[in-house]
């Protein structure tokens, strides 16, 4: 018709007009629930792709040609990526803020058990278990922080890169918090603590090896959703809440230690909270409405694999139960607690349950 203007295929910010172009709420996608979130307005579509608005497809590309994104990343397939919401709504402001309130915690909680005395009372053979094995245990954290600081990199959408990124910030926060917590403690003890004695049980200590080598097959995964699932799913309750439920905070009491109790149930907090995430970004790939049976064998692979590591892995830990000088727990006791937890994390997710722990 004479005098209809043609529409104009742009990219630019505000070249189109559309209803609620002009409204200071975004409402161009569907929330997940019946009102869109203050998480979903700061964290959906902060990363485009072509298949959402990016009109000139990728911006830029590698050498070889490979999109700045690519859902080829992963074994695991998706009709729509951008369908995952962390269910702790998680954004930069907020994961600020949680951090900083979990670091004043811990440290108001040394700053006066020190100020009582409290880890000159410690039981001695408590204060070497710390020294040696929790020591050691830092530097799992570490390693898979690391891990997943590389994965949320190749994430497909800005949703599950955060879900990573803020997992990664937890594992490395908690890395850090037992170092320092290792540090100022050992002042107070007479004779101090050895901050080199961790590393060295970690590095060459049988009953660590096992955790090194299923940290160091997560880190070699070259699928990030691989080592983000193998870390949360399996890893974590298999030997990360088996050490620190199972045993620092069982046997910690006993010999008279209230203080470490409270620094390493920091880490059960952000645990409960990364594996709700990845729990429902596997729910969503195994209910997928066209690659849920897909998804399922390769994740099921990826459990398989890393099971039996990780219960390998736990294993071996078995000797550290017999050192403080009260048995409080048993190791099988707490192996049995953890393979049921793991087994349980499989059930939410729809997932079979390996030989290796059934």
């Amino acid at each position: 018709m004479e005098g209809t203007a043609t529409p104009i295929k742009s990219g630019a910010a505000g070249a189109a007009t559309f209803p609620g172009s002009d409204s200071r709420k975004f409402n161009y996608y569907d929330p997940k629930g019946r009102k869109s979130t203050h998480y979903e307005d700061m964290t959906l579509d902060v990363q485009p792709d072509p298949d959402r608005y990016l009109l000139q497809d990728w911006i830029i590309n590698f050498p070889d040609g490979t999109p700045t994104y690519s859902k080829d990343w992963t074994r695991c397939k998706s009709v729509d990526w951008h369908k995952y919401r962390a269910v702790d709504q998680e954004w930069e402001k907020t994961h600020y803020q949680r951090q900083s309130t979990i670091c004043g915690t811990v440290q108001s909680v040394i700053e006066n058990g020190r100020r009582s005395g409290a880890a000159a009372r410690f039981d001695k053979s408590w204060v070497k278990v710390l020294q040696d094995h929790l020591g050691a245990y830092k530097h799992a954290e570490f390693g898979l922080g690391t891990s997943l600081m590389q994965a949320q990199r190749y994430g497909f959408t800005q949703m599950i890169n955060n879900a990573i990124l803020t997992n990664s910030s937890y594992k490395l926060r908690f890395g850090q918090d037992l170092t320092l917590y290792l540090g100022e403690i050992g002042l107070d003890i007479e004779g101090g603590i050895d901050k080199d004695a961790g590393k060295k049980h970690w590095m060459e200590d049988p009953i660590w090896q096992g955790t090194r080598r299923a940290i160091e097959e997560i880190m070699a995964s070259s699928d990030y959703l691989e080592q983000y699932i193998a870390i949360n799913v399996v890893f974590e309750p298999l030997v990360g809440e088996l050490f620190r439920s199972g045993f620092v905070l069982q046997m910690a009491a006993a010999h008279n230690d209230f203080i470490t109790p409270s620094v390493v149930s920091a880490a059960e907090g952000d645990y409960e909270r990364n594996l709700a995430n990845c729990v429902e970004l596997v729910h969503n790939l195994l209910n997928d409405q066209d690659y849920s049976l897909h998804n399922k064998v390769i994740i099921g692979e990826w459990v398989e694999k890393h099971a039996k590591l990780a219960h390998a892995a736990a294993a071996q830990l078995q000797p550290i139960w017999s050192l403080p000088r009260v048995k409080v727990a048993s190791f099988p006791e707490s192996f049995d607690l953890a393979r049921n937890r793991f087994n349980n994390v499989l059930q939410q997710c729809g997932l079979p349950v390996p030989a290796v722990t059934a």
